[in-house]
Protein backbone atom coordinates (compact mmCIF):
# COMPACT_ATOMS: atom_id res chain seq x y z
CA UNK A 1 0.00 0.00 0.00
CA UNK A 2 1.44 3.42 -1.11
CA UNK A 3 0.69 6.34 0.77
CA UNK A 4 0.09 10.34 -0.40
CA UNK A 5 -2.39 13.08 -0.32
CA UNK A 6 -6.09 12.95 -0.61
CA UNK A 7 -7.00 15.45 -2.76
CA UNK A 8 -9.94 14.60 -4.30
CA UNK A 9 -12.35 13.01 -2.11
CA UNK A 10 -14.10 9.41 -3.27
CA UNK A 11 -12.83 5.68 -4.13
CA UNK A 12 -11.74 4.77 -7.33
CA UNK A 13 -11.15 1.19 -8.20
CA UNK A 14 -9.40 0.14 -11.96
CA UNK A 15 -6.28 -0.62 -13.87
CA UNK A 16 -3.01 1.41 -13.55
CA UNK A 17 -2.56 3.19 -17.02
CA UNK A 18 1.41 4.61 -16.47
CA UNK A 19 2.03 7.93 -17.74
CA UNK A 20 5.60 8.19 -18.61
CA UNK A 21 7.10 11.46 -19.69
CA UNK A 22 8.22 12.38 -22.90
CA UNK A 23 12.02 12.54 -24.16
CA UNK A 24 13.05 16.10 -24.45
CA UNK A 25 16.48 15.76 -24.57
CA UNK A 26 17.42 18.36 -26.59
CA UNK A 27 21.09 17.94 -26.87
CA UNK A 28 21.78 16.93 -30.35
CA UNK A 29 20.00 19.46 -32.20
CA UNK A 30 22.32 21.75 -34.15
CA UNK A 31 22.12 25.60 -34.28
CA UNK A 32 20.28 26.56 -37.25
CA UNK A 33 20.78 30.35 -37.54
CA UNK A 34 19.17 32.55 -35.62
CA UNK A 35 16.40 33.62 -38.23
CA UNK A 36 15.52 29.66 -38.79
CA UNK A 37 15.96 29.31 -34.99
CA UNK A 38 13.51 32.31 -34.51
CA UNK A 39 11.31 30.74 -37.21
CA UNK A 40 11.24 27.74 -35.00
CA UNK A 41 9.59 29.10 -31.93
CA UNK A 42 7.31 31.26 -33.59
CA UNK A 43 5.71 28.16 -35.69
CA UNK A 44 5.86 26.08 -32.26
CA UNK A 45 4.14 29.04 -30.06
CA UNK A 46 1.49 29.05 -32.90
CA UNK A 47 0.73 25.70 -32.30
CA UNK A 48 0.62 25.63 -28.92
CA UNK A 49 -1.70 28.33 -28.63
CA UNK A 50 -3.92 26.30 -31.65
CA UNK A 51 -3.60 23.37 -29.39
CA UNK A 52 -3.92 25.51 -25.81
CA UNK A 53 -7.25 26.54 -27.02
CA UNK A 54 -8.64 23.50 -28.21
CA UNK A 55 -7.71 22.21 -24.69
CA UNK A 56 -9.68 25.15 -23.03
CA UNK A 57 -12.70 24.42 -25.40
CA UNK A 58 -12.68 20.31 -23.84
CA UNK A 59 -11.98 21.65 -20.74
CA UNK A 60 -14.62 23.95 -20.43
CA UNK A 61 -17.05 21.26 -21.36
CA UNK A 62 -15.68 18.26 -18.85
CA UNK A 63 -14.86 20.89 -15.41
CA UNK A 64 -16.37 24.29 -16.38
CA UNK A 65 -15.52 27.76 -17.41
CA UNK A 66 -13.46 28.19 -14.40
CA UNK A 67 -11.08 25.40 -14.58
CA UNK A 68 -10.51 26.17 -18.43
CA UNK A 69 -9.27 29.28 -17.07
CA UNK A 70 -6.12 28.04 -15.51
CA UNK A 71 -4.94 27.09 -19.65
CA UNK A 72 -6.38 30.32 -21.01
CA UNK A 73 -3.79 32.02 -18.44
CA UNK A 74 -1.04 29.57 -19.88
CA UNK A 75 -1.40 31.76 -23.48
CA UNK A 76 -1.44 34.80 -21.38
CA UNK A 77 1.82 34.01 -19.95
CA UNK A 78 3.26 32.84 -23.18
CA UNK A 79 1.97 35.71 -25.16
CA UNK A 80 3.79 38.24 -22.80
CA UNK A 81 6.40 40.06 -25.00
CA UNK A 82 9.57 40.23 -22.01
CA UNK A 83 9.04 36.11 -22.05
CA UNK A 84 8.80 35.66 -26.09
CA UNK A 85 11.63 38.74 -26.22
CA UNK A 86 14.40 36.65 -23.71
CA UNK A 87 13.61 33.63 -25.96
CA UNK A 88 14.68 35.15 -29.16
CA UNK A 89 17.16 37.18 -27.60
CA UNK A 90 19.05 33.99 -26.09
CA UNK A 91 18.92 32.89 -30.04
CA UNK A 92 20.60 35.68 -31.52
CA UNK A 93 23.23 34.68 -28.72
CA UNK A 94 23.43 31.26 -30.24
CA UNK A 95 21.25 29.02 -28.67
CA UNK A 96 18.64 26.62 -30.48
CA UNK A 97 15.19 27.48 -29.89
CA UNK A 98 14.84 24.65 -27.77
CA UNK A 99 17.54 25.74 -25.49
CA UNK A 100 15.96 29.61 -26.10
CA UNK A 101 12.62 28.26 -24.60
CA UNK A 102 14.42 25.82 -21.44
CA UNK A 103 16.59 28.78 -20.60
CA UNK A 104 13.76 31.61 -20.30
CA UNK A 105 11.26 29.07 -18.52
CA UNK A 106 13.33 27.43 -16.06
CA UNK A 107 14.76 31.50 -14.77
CA UNK A 108 11.01 32.07 -14.25
CA UNK A 109 10.37 28.57 -12.84
CA UNK A 110 13.23 29.35 -9.65
CA UNK A 111 11.83 32.87 -9.42
CA UNK A 112 8.22 31.73 -8.48
CA UNK A 113 9.24 28.19 -7.15
CA UNK A 114 10.92 30.17 -3.99
CA UNK A 115 7.93 31.92 -3.48
CA UNK A 116 6.07 31.71 0.20
CA UNK A 117 2.77 32.19 -1.64
CA UNK A 118 1.18 29.23 -2.77
CA UNK A 119 -0.70 30.70 -5.32
CA UNK A 120 2.15 32.13 -6.61
CA UNK A 121 4.37 29.04 -6.30
CA UNK A 122 1.62 27.47 -8.49
CA UNK A 123 2.58 29.66 -11.19
CA UNK A 124 5.87 27.48 -11.54
CA UNK A 125 4.08 24.70 -12.52
CA UNK A 126 2.22 26.28 -14.75
CA UNK A 127 5.34 27.63 -16.84
CA UNK A 128 6.97 24.11 -16.78
CA UNK A 129 3.99 22.99 -18.54
CA UNK A 130 4.19 25.44 -21.15
CA UNK A 131 7.97 24.76 -21.27
CA UNK A 132 7.60 20.55 -21.26
CA UNK A 133 4.50 21.47 -24.38
CA UNK A 134 7.16 23.93 -26.22
CA UNK A 135 9.60 21.59 -26.37
CA UNK A 136 7.60 18.82 -27.39
CA UNK A 137 6.14 20.26 -30.23
CA UNK A 138 9.90 21.69 -31.14
CA UNK A 139 11.27 18.06 -30.76
CA UNK A 140 8.47 16.60 -33.06
CA UNK A 141 7.22 14.21 -30.35
CA UNK A 142 3.39 12.96 -30.15
CA UNK A 143 1.34 14.22 -27.32
CA UNK A 144 0.42 11.55 -24.26
CA UNK A 145 -3.35 10.40 -25.95
CA UNK A 146 -5.06 10.55 -22.17
CA UNK A 147 -8.31 10.48 -23.51
CA UNK A 148 -8.44 7.12 -25.61
CA UNK A 149 -7.37 5.15 -22.32
CA UNK A 150 -10.12 2.66 -21.51
CA UNK A 151 -12.95 2.25 -19.17
CA UNK A 152 -11.71 2.04 -15.50
CA UNK A 153 -8.16 3.22 -15.75
CA UNK A 154 -6.31 4.76 -12.84
CA UNK A 155 -4.05 7.03 -14.39
CA UNK A 156 -0.25 7.02 -13.16
CA UNK A 157 1.80 9.95 -13.67
CA UNK A 158 4.58 12.23 -11.95
CA UNK A 159 2.53 15.35 -12.26
CA UNK A 160 -0.56 15.87 -14.35
CA UNK A 161 -0.57 19.33 -15.62
CA UNK A 162 -3.48 21.42 -16.74
CA UNK A 163 -3.04 20.49 -20.50
CA UNK A 164 -2.86 16.64 -19.37
CA UNK A 165 -5.95 16.73 -17.45
CA UNK A 166 -8.16 18.37 -20.13
CA UNK A 167 -7.75 15.64 -22.09
CA UNK A 168 -9.39 13.52 -19.58
CA UNK A 169 -12.29 11.03 -19.97
CA UNK A 170 -13.91 11.51 -16.95
CA UNK A 171 -16.33 8.40 -17.45
CA UNK A 172 -13.58 6.54 -18.23
CA UNK A 173 -10.93 7.90 -15.63
CA UNK A 174 -11.67 6.17 -12.05
CA UNK A 175 -8.55 8.16 -10.09
CA UNK A 176 -5.93 10.15 -11.03
CA UNK A 177 -2.05 9.06 -9.08
CA UNK A 178 0.65 11.29 -9.04
CA UNK A 179 3.84 11.75 -7.55
CA UNK A 180 4.04 15.16 -6.96
CA UNK A 181 1.17 18.10 -6.08
CA UNK A 182 -1.18 18.71 -3.22
CA UNK A 183 -4.78 19.69 -2.60
CA UNK A 184 -4.31 23.03 -4.18
CA UNK A 185 -1.97 22.18 -7.21
CA UNK A 186 -4.17 22.64 -10.54
CA UNK A 187 -4.33 18.93 -11.18
CA UNK A 188 -6.04 18.45 -7.34
CA UNK A 189 -8.50 21.56 -8.50
CA UNK A 190 -9.15 20.01 -11.72
CA UNK A 191 -9.72 16.36 -10.56
CA UNK A 192 -11.87 17.92 -8.01
CA UNK A 193 -13.98 19.71 -10.40
CA UNK A 194 -14.72 16.33 -12.59
CA UNK A 195 -15.65 14.45 -9.21
CA UNK A 196 -12.38 11.87 -9.66
CA UNK A 197 -10.97 10.69 -6.48
CA UNK A 198 -7.34 11.54 -6.72
CA UNK A 199 -3.98 10.77 -4.44
CA UNK A 200 -1.43 13.16 -5.09
CA UNK A 201 2.05 13.15 -3.62
CA UNK A 202 2.83 9.44 -3.65
CA UNK A 203 6.43 8.72 -4.03
CA UNK A 204 8.17 7.10 -6.50
CA UNK A 205 4.45 5.60 -7.71
CA UNK A 206 5.47 5.55 -11.65
CA UNK A 207 8.04 2.84 -11.13
CA UNK A 208 6.37 1.14 -8.27
CA UNK A 209 2.99 0.34 -9.87
CA UNK A 210 3.09 -1.41 -13.32
CA UNK A 211 0.49 -1.38 -16.25
CA UNK A 212 -2.47 -3.14 -16.18
CA UNK A 213 -2.20 -3.78 -11.90
CA UNK A 214 -5.37 -3.58 -10.50
CA UNK A 215 -5.86 -0.86 -7.85
CA UNK A 216 -7.93 0.88 -5.28
CA UNK A 217 -7.57 4.74 -4.46
CA UNK A 218 -9.53 6.29 -1.86
CA UNK A 219 -9.66 9.44 -2.45
CA UNK A 220 -10.38 10.63 1.35
CA UNK A 221 -7.20 9.08 3.76
CA UNK A 222 -4.55 9.31 0.67
CA UNK A 223 -3.97 5.54 0.11
CA UNK A 224 -3.14 3.19 -3.00
CA UNK A 225 -3.85 -0.55 -2.52
CA UNK A 226 -1.49 -2.21 -5.46
CA UNK A 227 -3.14 -6.03 -6.53
CA UNK A 228 -5.84 -5.39 -3.33
CA UNK A 229 -6.97 -8.68 -2.14
CA UNK A 230 -10.59 -10.19 -2.40
CA UNK A 231 -11.63 -8.57 0.65
CA UNK A 232 -9.99 -5.16 0.28
CA UNK A 233 -12.12 -5.01 -3.14
CA UNK A 234 -15.50 -6.18 -1.69
CA UNK A 235 -15.17 -3.46 1.38
CA UNK A 236 -13.80 -0.57 -1.15
CA UNK A 237 -16.69 -1.34 -3.71
CA UNK A 238 -19.08 -1.04 -1.33
CA UNK A 239 -17.74 2.17 0.14
CA UNK A 240 -17.45 3.16 -3.64
CA UNK A 241 -21.35 2.87 -3.99
CA UNK A 242 -22.38 4.18 -0.89
CA UNK A 243 -20.09 7.47 -1.72
CA UNK A 244 -21.82 7.58 -5.24
CA UNK A 245 -25.01 7.27 -3.81
CA UNK A 246 -24.74 9.82 -1.10
CA UNK A 247 -23.15 12.51 -3.74
CA UNK A 248 -25.53 11.78 -6.25
CA UNK A 249 -28.39 12.65 -3.81
CA UNK A 250 -26.75 16.45 -3.01
CA UNK A 251 -25.60 17.29 -6.18
CA UNK A 252 -29.15 17.80 -6.65
CA UNK A 253 -28.76 20.27 -4.16
CA UNK A 254 -25.46 22.33 -6.47
CA UNK A 255 -26.79 25.42 -7.59
CA UNK A 256 -29.74 25.44 -5.97
CA UNK A 257 -31.50 28.12 -3.90
CA UNK A 258 -31.33 27.11 -0.45
CA UNK A 259 -35.02 27.45 0.91
CA UNK A 260 -37.02 25.80 3.88
CA UNK A 261 -40.23 23.42 3.25
CA UNK A 262 -42.26 26.71 4.08
CA UNK A 263 -40.11 29.11 1.81
CA UNK A 264 -37.95 31.09 4.11
CA UNK A 265 -34.79 31.79 2.12
CA UNK A 266 -31.48 30.92 3.98
CA UNK A 267 -27.57 30.98 2.46
CA UNK A 268 -25.41 28.11 3.16
CA UNK A 269 -21.42 29.59 2.95
CA UNK A 270 -18.13 28.53 3.43
CA UNK A 271 -15.30 28.60 5.99
CA UNK A 272 -11.75 28.95 4.65
CA UNK A 273 -8.22 29.61 5.83
CA UNK A 274 -6.26 30.55 3.11
CA UNK A 275 -6.85 32.27 -0.32
CA UNK A 276 -6.64 29.07 -2.22
CA UNK A 277 -9.48 27.51 -0.20
CA UNK A 278 -12.05 29.48 -2.28
CA UNK A 279 -12.27 27.80 -5.41
CA UNK A 280 -13.53 24.55 -2.74
CA UNK A 281 -16.12 26.97 -1.61
CA UNK A 282 -17.46 27.65 -4.99
CA UNK A 283 -16.32 24.09 -6.37
CA UNK A 284 -18.91 22.86 -3.54
CA UNK A 285 -21.94 25.09 -4.36
CA UNK A 286 -21.17 27.78 -1.42
CA UNK A 287 -22.97 30.73 -1.82
CA UNK A 288 -20.60 33.28 -0.01
CA UNK A 289 -17.94 32.45 2.30
CA UNK A 290 -19.10 33.28 5.91
CA UNK A 291 -15.31 33.13 7.63
CA UNK A 292 -11.67 33.75 6.25
CA UNK A 293 -9.07 33.29 8.95
CA UNK A 294 -6.40 35.82 8.13
CA UNK A 295 -4.24 34.34 10.74
CA UNK A 296 -3.10 31.66 8.30
CA UNK A 297 -1.75 34.41 6.37
CA UNK A 298 0.64 35.48 9.47
CA UNK A 299 1.20 31.56 10.10
CA UNK A 300 4.59 29.40 8.92
CA UNK A 301 6.93 32.62 8.06
CA UNK A 302 9.61 34.51 9.72
CA UNK A 303 8.21 37.90 9.32
CA UNK A 304 4.61 39.46 9.22
CA UNK A 305 2.69 39.66 5.69
CA UNK A 306 3.21 42.98 3.77
CA UNK A 307 0.26 45.21 3.52
CA UNK A 308 0.46 44.33 -0.48
CA UNK A 309 0.53 40.76 0.45
CA UNK A 310 -2.58 41.11 1.90
CA UNK A 311 -4.17 42.17 -0.39
CA UNK A 312 -3.29 39.76 -2.75
CA UNK A 313 -5.17 37.66 -0.73
CA UNK A 314 -8.09 39.30 -0.05
CA UNK A 315 -8.67 40.16 -3.57
CA UNK A 316 -7.82 36.95 -4.85
CA UNK A 317 -10.81 35.50 -2.51
CA UNK A 318 -13.00 38.71 -3.79
CA UNK A 319 -12.27 37.62 -7.12
CA UNK A 320 -12.73 34.00 -7.01
CA UNK A 321 -16.03 34.65 -5.41
CA UNK A 322 -17.62 36.99 -8.45
CA UNK A 323 -19.17 39.57 -5.96
CA UNK A 324 -20.58 36.52 -3.40
CA UNK A 325 -20.31 37.41 0.21
CA UNK A 326 -16.88 37.37 1.78
CA UNK A 327 -16.89 38.00 5.41
CA UNK A 328 -12.75 38.31 6.46
CA UNK A 329 -12.00 37.71 10.54
CA UNK A 330 -9.26 40.11 10.95
CA UNK A 331 -6.42 38.84 12.67
CA UNK A 332 -7.11 36.54 15.81
CA UNK A 333 -4.02 35.15 17.11
CA UNK A 334 -3.19 34.62 20.88
CA UNK A 335 -4.64 31.15 22.81
CA UNK A 336 -3.12 28.35 20.68
CA UNK A 337 -2.47 29.99 17.91
CA UNK A 338 1.68 31.91 18.38
CA UNK A 339 3.28 33.45 16.31
CA UNK A 340 7.23 34.05 16.74
CA UNK A 341 7.73 37.19 15.06
CA UNK A 342 5.31 39.23 16.74
CA UNK A 343 7.10 38.25 20.38
CA UNK A 344 3.42 37.93 22.18
CA UNK A 345 3.95 37.55 25.65
CA UNK A 346 3.87 34.16 27.39
CA UNK A 347 0.81 34.37 29.64
CA UNK A 348 -0.33 32.09 32.40
CA UNK A 349 -4.01 31.31 30.29
CA UNK A 350 -3.54 32.89 27.16
CA UNK A 351 -7.64 31.71 26.31
CA UNK A 352 -8.41 35.03 28.68
CA UNK A 353 -5.49 37.34 28.14
CA UNK A 354 -4.55 39.37 25.21
CA UNK A 355 -5.31 38.05 21.96
CA UNK A 356 -7.80 38.63 18.92
CA UNK A 357 -9.34 42.08 18.77
CA UNK A 358 -7.74 42.85 21.93
CA UNK A 359 -3.87 42.12 20.78
CA UNK A 360 -4.61 44.45 17.54
CA UNK A 361 -6.10 47.49 19.13
CA UNK A 362 -2.84 47.24 21.47
CA UNK A 363 -1.01 47.00 18.18
CA UNK A 364 -2.82 49.40 15.76
CA UNK A 365 -0.12 49.60 13.21
CA UNK A 366 0.09 45.94 12.29
CA UNK A 367 -3.61 46.23 12.44
CA UNK A 368 -4.01 49.01 10.17
CA UNK A 369 -1.84 47.12 7.40
CA UNK A 370 -4.36 44.36 7.55
CA UNK A 371 -7.47 46.90 7.67
CA UNK A 372 -6.21 49.06 4.32
CA UNK A 373 -5.39 46.03 2.56
CA UNK A 374 -8.88 44.78 3.25
CA UNK A 375 -10.16 47.93 2.19
CA UNK A 376 -8.15 48.18 -1.02
CA UNK A 377 -9.07 44.29 -1.98
CA UNK A 378 -12.63 45.45 -1.53
CA UNK A 379 -13.13 47.31 -4.85
CA UNK A 380 -13.06 43.63 -6.70
CA UNK A 381 -16.35 42.21 -4.32
CA UNK A 382 -18.65 42.28 -1.89
CA UNK A 383 -16.15 42.18 1.22
CA UNK A 384 -17.06 42.82 5.28
CA UNK A 385 -14.99 42.78 7.94
CA UNK A 386 -15.99 40.58 11.42
CA UNK A 387 -14.42 41.47 14.90
CA UNK A 388 -13.13 38.66 16.82
CA UNK A 389 -13.59 37.57 20.60
CA UNK A 390 -15.39 40.79 21.01
CA UNK A 391 -16.57 41.84 24.49
CA UNK A 392 -17.47 45.58 24.95
CA UNK A 393 -18.91 47.64 22.89
CA UNK A 394 -15.78 49.95 23.27
CA UNK A 395 -13.96 47.66 21.12
CA UNK A 396 -16.01 47.80 18.05
CA UNK A 397 -16.04 51.56 18.43
CA UNK A 398 -12.38 51.60 18.66
CA UNK A 399 -11.91 49.71 15.60
CA UNK A 400 -14.26 51.61 13.27
CA UNK A 401 -12.29 54.64 13.82
CA UNK A 402 -9.04 52.78 13.11
CA UNK A 403 -10.66 51.82 9.53
CA UNK A 404 -11.94 55.46 9.46
CA UNK A 405 -8.63 56.42 9.68
CA UNK A 406 -7.30 53.92 7.12
CA UNK A 407 -10.21 55.50 4.45
CA UNK A 408 -9.05 57.99 5.08
CA UNK A 409 -5.15 57.61 4.74
CA UNK A 410 -5.73 55.95 1.48
CA UNK A 411 -7.93 58.73 0.05
CA UNK A 412 -5.05 60.96 0.60
CA UNK A 413 -2.48 58.81 -1.05
CA UNK A 414 -4.81 58.12 -4.06
CA UNK A 415 -4.92 54.68 -3.81
CA UNK A 416 -8.59 52.86 -4.48
CA UNK A 417 -10.68 51.51 -2.13
CA UNK A 418 -14.20 50.54 -0.84
CA UNK A 419 -15.99 51.12 2.37
CA UNK A 420 -17.17 47.69 3.90
CA UNK A 421 -19.66 47.02 6.25
CA UNK A 422 -18.27 46.24 9.74
CA UNK A 423 -20.05 42.92 11.58
CA UNK A 424 -19.11 41.21 15.38
CA UNK A 425 -18.46 37.79 15.72
CA UNK A 426 -20.38 36.43 19.16
CA UNK A 427 -18.33 33.98 20.45
CA UNK A 428 -18.17 34.94 23.78
CA UNK A 429 -20.71 35.29 27.21
CA UNK A 430 -20.47 39.13 27.24
CA UNK A 431 -20.83 39.31 23.53
CA UNK A 432 -23.95 37.40 23.56
CA UNK A 433 -25.17 38.75 26.92
CA UNK A 434 -24.78 42.21 25.07
CA UNK A 435 -25.78 41.42 22.05
CA UNK A 436 -28.66 44.16 21.67
CA UNK A 437 -26.17 47.02 22.66
CA UNK A 438 -23.82 45.50 20.17
CA UNK A 439 -26.31 45.28 17.33
CA UNK A 440 -26.36 49.32 17.69
CA UNK A 441 -23.10 49.59 16.55
CA UNK A 442 -22.01 46.33 14.51
CA UNK A 443 -23.78 45.63 10.96
CA UNK A 444 -23.77 42.13 10.94
CA UNK A 445 -23.45 39.40 13.70
CA UNK A 446 -21.89 35.60 13.19
CA UNK A 447 -21.90 33.09 16.01
CA UNK A 448 -18.46 31.51 16.75
CA UNK A 449 -20.01 28.54 18.70
CA UNK A 450 -16.67 26.71 18.84
CA UNK A 451 -15.34 29.20 21.74
CA UNK A 452 -19.22 30.30 22.68
CA UNK A 453 -19.55 27.16 24.29
CA UNK A 454 -15.88 26.30 25.12
CA UNK A 455 -16.09 30.30 27.62
CA UNK A 456 -19.85 29.57 27.87
CA UNK A 457 -19.31 26.21 29.67
CA UNK A 458 -16.17 27.24 31.60
CA UNK A 459 -14.59 24.17 30.04
CA UNK A 460 -11.15 23.44 27.65
CA UNK A 461 -12.61 21.45 25.13
CA UNK A 462 -8.47 19.58 24.82
CA UNK A 463 -9.22 18.03 28.26
CA UNK A 464 -10.82 15.07 28.65
CA UNK A 465 -11.86 14.85 31.55
CA UNK A 466 -14.64 17.67 31.08
CA UNK A 467 -15.22 17.01 27.45
CA UNK A 468 -18.92 15.71 28.60
CA UNK A 469 -19.62 19.85 29.22
CA UNK A 470 -18.22 20.87 25.55
CA UNK A 471 -21.95 20.55 24.32
CA UNK A 472 -23.62 23.21 21.97
CA UNK A 473 -26.93 21.74 23.20
CA UNK A 474 -26.06 22.76 26.35
CA UNK A 475 -29.26 25.01 27.34
CA UNK A 476 -26.67 28.12 28.26
CA UNK A 477 -25.38 27.83 24.79
CA UNK A 478 -28.43 27.73 23.23
CA UNK A 479 -29.74 30.19 25.16
CA UNK A 480 -26.49 32.09 24.47
CA UNK A 481 -27.22 31.26 20.50
CA UNK A 482 -31.05 32.04 20.65
CA UNK A 483 -30.48 35.58 22.87
CA UNK A 484 -28.15 36.81 20.13
CA UNK A 485 -30.12 35.76 16.89
CA UNK A 486 -33.29 37.70 18.62
CA UNK A 487 -31.29 40.73 19.53
CA UNK A 488 -29.68 40.66 15.64
CA UNK A 489 -33.39 40.49 14.02
CA UNK A 490 -34.82 42.99 16.60
CA UNK A 491 -32.39 45.45 15.19
CA UNK A 492 -32.60 44.28 11.44
CA UNK A 493 -29.06 43.12 11.00
CA UNK A 494 -28.09 39.99 9.22
CA UNK A 495 -27.18 37.15 11.95
CA UNK A 496 -25.05 34.01 11.13
CA UNK A 497 -23.22 30.83 12.06
CA UNK A 498 -19.76 29.93 11.80
CA UNK A 499 -19.03 27.51 13.92
CA UNK A 500 -19.34 23.72 13.25
CA UNK A 501 -22.64 23.25 14.72
CA UNK A 502 -24.24 25.04 11.70
CA UNK A 503 -23.53 21.65 9.87
CA UNK A 504 -25.30 20.09 12.51
CA UNK A 505 -28.63 18.03 11.25
CA UNK A 506 -30.05 18.04 14.89
CA UNK A 507 -29.34 21.90 15.28
CA UNK A 508 -30.47 23.35 12.20
CA UNK A 509 -34.25 23.12 12.76
CA UNK A 510 -33.78 25.08 15.63
CA UNK A 511 -31.60 28.05 14.03
CA UNK A 512 -33.91 28.00 11.17
CA UNK A 513 -36.88 27.96 14.19
CA UNK A 514 -34.85 31.16 15.92
CA UNK A 515 -34.45 33.31 12.97
CA UNK A 516 -30.57 32.05 11.95
CA UNK A 517 -29.97 33.76 8.18
CA UNK A 518 -26.85 31.68 7.35
CA UNK A 519 -24.93 28.84 7.78
CA UNK A 520 -21.40 28.82 7.32
CA UNK A 521 -19.38 25.38 7.39
CA UNK A 522 -16.64 23.35 5.99
CA UNK A 523 -16.77 23.17 2.07
CA UNK A 524 -17.01 19.90 1.41
CA UNK A 525 -20.21 20.18 4.04
CA UNK A 526 -22.18 22.74 2.23
CA UNK A 527 -24.40 20.84 -0.05
CA UNK A 528 -25.30 18.51 2.52
CA UNK A 529 -26.20 21.20 5.35
CA UNK A 530 -28.23 23.21 1.85
CA UNK A 531 -30.25 19.57 1.79
CA UNK A 532 -30.78 19.60 5.83
CA UNK A 533 -32.17 23.46 5.73
CA UNK A 534 -34.01 22.50 2.57
CA UNK A 535 -36.24 19.21 4.18
CA UNK A 536 -36.77 21.40 6.88
CA UNK A 537 -39.57 23.85 7.98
Amino acid sequence: MLKGIGASRGYGIGKAVVIKDCNLDYKQVKYAGAEEEKQKLHTAVDTFVEETKTLAENLKQSAGEKEAEILEGHLVMLQDPFMLAQMEENIDGGMTAEAGVDTVCSMFIDMFSGVDDELTRQRASDIKDIKDSLLRILLGEDAVDISAVPKNSVLIAKDFTPSMTSQINKDNVSAIVTEVGGVTSHSAILARAMGIPAVLSVVGAVDSIADGEQLIVDGFKGKVFISPSDAELEEYSAKQQAYLEERESLNEYFGKPTVTKSGIVKKVYGNIGKAEDAQNVVQNGGEGIGLFRTEFLFMDREHQPTEDEQFEAYSTVAKAMDNKEVIIRTLDIGGDKAIDYLSIEKEDNPFLGYRAIRYCLGNKELYKTQLRAILRAAQFGNIKIMLPLVTTVDEVKQAKVLIKECCDELENEGLRYRNVPVGVMIETPSAALISDLLAKEAEFFSIGTNDLTGYTMAVDRGNANVSYLYDVFQPAVLRAIKMTIKNAKAAGIQVGMCGEAAADERLIPMLIDWGLDEFSVTPSSILQTRKSICLND
